[in-house]
């Protein structure tokens, strides 16, 4: 089916879904003294294709938090929480989500293909998160979904350091399995890494913590896209155009 959020990412020349959370897995404060339309507002001049809106606990987020950033911008938004219930699915979508998280290491067996057709269902991209080859195995019409390897340990709320060869071991069978969009997610803090990544193949970046954490928002994807640009990787928008 048609997806909004995996169409804005795969068309953009910066293909970052920037992520708005105020807190890490560590309780570290992530916003500072900005505001959330502070941070929004620089997603948007930087280019962001797509934001990805964590409204867990564990990161200090609700839902609040999303329905004011869908007040501030029209891009297409990813309800970024622990979604296991159908009224979940159905309240993403009434505060505006264009995609909702399904972590495959939290739902049982089958669950995941139950709330992977429930999101469908309700015109939401399922954007799920995978860590191994056995959560990847058990995605269903991966051609509808965005496939993300997670670098971080989500039941240790992320408060490890994370492995970005979780993404590099994954990438393959990401794309054998059908998916049109294959994410890397977690832990990129570097852009020279972020762009690496890109170059090998992932359709999309998500980065929150390394973005609000940087000197500069705009100065982070500056340098992503110098070290893309320096790979000599088509952005998807040039690559669309040959």
């Amino acid at each position: 089916m048609p997806s909004v959020f995996a169409d804005a990412l795969l068309d953009s020349p910066i293909p970052v879904i920037m992520e708005v959370k105020r807190k890490d897995g560590h309780g570290t404060e992530l916003i500072g003294d900005r505001t959330i339309p502070d941070i929004v507002n620089e997603y948007v001049a930087a280019g962001a294709p797509c934001i990805s809106v964590v409204t867990g606990k564990w990161f200090g987020g609700d839902d609040q938090m999303f329905v004011d950033v869908a007040k501030l911008t029209d891009v297409p938004l990813l309800k970024k929480d622990f979604i296991t219930r159908e009224r979940q699915v159905a309240d993403a979508k009434e505060m505006g989500a264009s995609a909702v998280l399904l972590t495959a290491q939290l739902l049982p067996k089958n669950a995941l293909p139950k709330m992977i057709e429930i999101s469908l269902r309700n015109g939401l991209t399922p954007f799920v998160e995978v860590t191994d080859q056995s959560e990847l195995d058990r995605v269903i019409q991966p051609e509808d979904c965005i496939i993300a390897i997670n670098n971080k340990n989500i039941r240790e709320q992320e408060r490890d350091s994370g492995d970005i060869d979780t993404s590099r071991d994954l990438l393959g069978p990401a794309i054998e399995a059908g998916t049109p969009c294959p994410v890397s997610a977690s832990a990129i803090t570097d852009p020279r890494v972020g762009a690496e990544l890109i170059d090998a193949g992932f359709k999309g970046l998500l980065v929150g913590t390394g973005l609000l954490l940087a000197d500069s928002i705009q100065g982070w994807i500056d340098e992503f896209e110098r070290h893309h640009e320096a790979l000599g990787s088509p952005t998807p928008a040039s690559a669309g155009d040959q």
